[in-house]
């Protein structure tokens, strides 16, 4: 498969996930804490919410809030057929993810973003998500998309999704060879190349091992060390949605 060279971070160790080991680090810790509203240093021009809300930057305006473990709140965004459920990194928020929920929900994608619970591994909150998603009326199938170790844990969560699952999208992951090569689905990479945690080494790794996928594409941003979400406020941004949406469209089926 070849190789679209254009290019996040961390040093690995591995996670018991029942029958699944889940690579990550210290940095991306599966008991991460939940997801909170970033920090401006210039003083809001607005009030924030007061009513159901994540994080601030999703209302009932943009979608159906939802809460689910611990009480922590969640989003679904859009009304398409194809849902994609989007799973964060450590330091990520669901905020940092809306340009891309923006842009998949303007081509007709289902997007569910949810606060990450502290107690549970974010294969387990991966999966969790896509049930409940693919329960809403009208979604036929799902994506699953996720940033560092919310990548690395999407591929195995994909796996025990089975069939309803059409592919698996991976912003900076380090995917476990064993995974990757039990994948049966498409599966799209994007990272940077200098990244120390799912930079071009550990892509290409997971890329030969993926043998049974049928589309295989790996995106490597060049001399950069963006991690996850920080593609997306990068100059590199129109090109990782631009892929993103492009690899959807081709096997939403």
């Amino acid at each position: 498969m070849a190789l679209l060279t254009m290019g996040l971070t961390g040093c690995g160790g591995t996670v018991g996930t029942g029958t699944t080991a889940v690579r990550t680090t210290a940095a991306e810790s599966p008991a991460s804490t939940t997801e909170t509203t970033p920090a401006t240093s210039a003083p809001t021009q607005s009030a924030p919410p007061t009513g159901p809300n994540v994080s601030g930057c999703f209302t009932e305006q943009d979608g159906k809030i939802f809460t689910h473990v611990r009480g922590l709140p969640g989003v679904i965004a859009g009304d398409g057929p194809v849902g994609v459920v989007i799973t964060y990194e450590r330091r990520g928020t669901v905020c940092s993810w809306r340009p891309l929920s923006d842009r998949l929900v303007a081509a007709g994608y289902r997007v569910l973003l949810y606060a990450r619970d502290a107690g549970l591994l974010p294969e387990d909150g991966a999966v969790a998500m896509g049930k409940r998603l693919a329960k809403e009326k009208g979604v036929e199938r799902l994506f699953l998309v996720g940033g560092s170790i919310g990548a690395t844990a999407s591929v195995p969560a994909a796996e025990r999704l089975g069939a309803e699952v059409a592919g698996v999208v991976a912003l900076s992951g380090e995917i476990d060879k064993g995974d990757a090569a039990a994948l049966t689905v498409p599966l799209l990479q994007i990272g940077s190349e200098h990244d120390s945690y799912g930079g071009a080494g550990s892509m290409r790794e997971a890329e030969a091992a993926a043998t049974k996928a049928p589309d295989n594409q790996v995106l490597v941003i060049p001399g950069e060390s963006l991690h996850a979400s920080a593609l997306f406020g990068s100059p590199h941004a129109a090109k990782v949605l631009d892929t993103v949406v492009a690899f959807m469209d081709r096997h939403k089926g």
